[in-house]
């Protein structure tokens, strides 16, 4: 194979959030990869989603959230898979993608979006102000295997994993479990995060941990304001579908157009809204910094009363009734009375009176004439309220900024993933290996399963001896043969399932455990940082590893059930 292709499997092996950027059919190679997993499947024999069947799709779908919530936890530190440098991964992908690329399409190589979220740069952001300027992280993307394994590291009480892992777990299980058609789930990566939008009723977004459904994300709760960073401020920078992807880079995409299409008025609804009363007040919960500019009028003993909105809203932690629907008036009786005031404050804006010209003027935010009107209601002392206007339009109305199709030439996969809600386990892995040679995410899916009864060793290989640097730096301080000593003692016990799947070094290292290949593989790439010029072979047969390094052998004993054959690794 070329080196692009060597890269592009390779890449499938590590899954770097940088990998997937590059190579955008990645994503759903791993959703894929997931598919075939036989982990997924087992949830559906857990009591918690007994019943399933007679449940609505969203029903289903708040089940399937709540188990990733109680087995899950959001994991994006910079010791889990390691480190890394720009001029390195530079050098390694070019010819196929220029910096500048990359640098637009991911912020470790210095995109920042909007800088909503920087405070600081983007490098104190990520925890990567201590290194140097050229230091990223690798932040690998986790097969469901190794985000399950999590539960084998201290300080974890189960699985783990960070926004794409969570994202393609989601898109797994959402049509392994909750039984949604891949036809429905669209997958988006933006260069700081990752999500899922599923077409179902009004849509819902997955995010990390968390689903967002059209009304959350137009509540003004912390959470949805959390849920909307990546489209209110980032580019989606690819969508992947079953039918291929979009990269908003790249000339060259492979989704399906009409799909596509759908996707993207289906999400263009999703974040849009009609400004109503309760969304003005949903604006104000959201905008905690010119609550202070409004009062609420509220009736004590039948006196008008004045409450700043400040103060309602806070009060609205712990209670069960909200300022902005009809349990308006019982949140304001649970608060002592000498909070309110008689009279109104000569610059304030009175909510009520701003709510009851929303009742009558139904403004359409789309008409220049509509929104002038409204923007001389919004008169107070303390408030500009140009900019107010301005924020509360974004807020009604989030604009997504998608790859646009019709500059770029489509050209679909040859054969489609035909993944039906019929099939089980072992036909989707039939119906892969089936379309291999006609689908690249298809073929790419069995080198993200670590599959090598199905995939040639040297991409394998490669991923293992120069993106594996957490093993090399976690026996830096180990002499040879305590490193040796080391890995002969861990458990014989790989995280990966069946014949031929081995996981790479790293996430033995850090899990603690592998089969004798596995194992055998780990010290060989530790024993390659630390003396490339040394000669590396390793022997692998139905029952054995044996790893030759200069003069001396390591033999391992091996469940994987590999052909005999022999790899030269240095």
């Amino acid at each position: 194979m070329n080196r692009q292709e060597l890269e592009r499997k390779s890449s499938a092996l590590t899954l770097s959030d940088m990998e997937i950027f590059v190579f955008p059919e990645l994503i759903y190679s791993l959703l894929l990869a997931n598919l075939m997993s036989p982990v997924i499947w087992r949830w559906r024999a857990d009591p918690w989603f007994a019943g399933l069947a007679a449940m609505t799709p969203y029903r289903r779908i708040l089940r399937l959230k709540q188990f990733i919530m109680d087995h899950y936890a959001f994991n994006l530190d910079l010791d889990t898979w390691g480190l890394t440098t720009k001029p390195r991964e530079l050098k390694r992908f070019a010819g196929f993608i220029d910096a500048e690329t990359l640098r637009q399409s991911n912020a470790l190589f210095g995109y920042e979006g909007d800088k909503y979220y920087f405070d600081q740069d983007i490098r104190a952001h990520f925890g990567l102000d201590k290194y140097d300027g050229d230091v990223i992280p690798y932040w690998k993307t986790e097969t469901v295997e190794a985000m399950d394994a999590f539960r084998f590291r201290a300080n974890y009480g189960g699985g783990a994993g960070e926004c794409v892992s969570l994202a393609v777990l989601y898109a797994a299980a959402l049509f392994i479990v909750a039984r949604i058609p891949l036809q429905d789930i669209f997958l988006m990566a933006t260069p700081l995060h990752s999500q899922n939008f599923v077409d179902v009723g009004d849509g819902i977004l997955t995010n990390n941990r968390r689903l967002m459904t059209r009304a959350m994300w137009f509540n003004g709760t912390a959470l949805s304001a959390q849920g909307r960073r990546a489209l209110e401020n980032e580019r989606v920078t690819v969508v992947a579908h079953e039918t291929g992807y979009a990269h908003i880079l790249y000339p060259l995409a492979t989704i399906q157009p009409a799909a596509y299409e759908r996707f993207a008025e289906r999400l263009r609804r999703f974040l849009q809204i009609e400004l109503t009363a309760e969304v003005l007040g949903n604006y104000l919960r959201h905008r905690r910094d010119i609550q202070k500019c409004f009062q609420i009028r509220h009736p004590i003993h039948g006196v008008p009363h004045y409450i700043g909105a400040d103060h309602a809203f806070a009060c609205e932690q712990g209670s069960a009734f909200k300022v902005t629907d009809e349990t308006r008036s019982k949140l304001l009786s649970e608060i002592e009375e000498e909070y309110f005031a008689h009279e109104r404050a000569p610059s304030a804006i009175v909510l009520n009176e701003l709510e009851d010209y929303l009742r009558s003027a139904r403004v359409d935010l789309n008409k220049p004439a509509d929104v002038e009107a409204l923007r001389s209601q919004f008169s107070g002392g303390c408030l500009d309220a140009a900019k107010a206007i301005e924020l509360l339009i974004r807020f009604c109305r989030t604009v997504p900024r998608l790859p646009d199709l019709r500059p770029k030439t489509v050209r679909n996969e040859s054969a489609p993933l035909a993944l039906t809600l019929a099939m089980e386990r072992e036909d989707v892995i039939t119906r892969l290996e089936a379309i291999r040679a006609e689908n690249t995410m298809a073929d790419l899916a069995f080198y993200a399963y670590r599959d090598l009864t199905r995939t040639e060793p040297a991409p394998f290989l490669l991923a293992a001896l120069e993106r594996n640097p957490v093993s090399v730096a976690g026996a830096a301080a180990l002499n040879d043969a305590q490193v040796i000593e080391r890995v002969q003692a861990m458990p014989n016990e790989s995280i990966y399932e069946g014949a031929g799947r081995l996981a790479q070094p790293d996430e033995v290292w850090n899990y603690g455990r592998g089969d004798g290949v596995e194992r055998a593989v780990l010290l060989a790439n530790i024993m390659h940082a630390r003396a490339a010029e040394k000669k590396l072979t390793l022997e692998v047969s139905l029952t054995k590893a044996v790893l030759a390094v200069a003069a001396q052998e390591f033999t391992f004993a091996s469940g994987k059930q590999l052909q005999e054959q022999v790899w030269f690794l240095a």
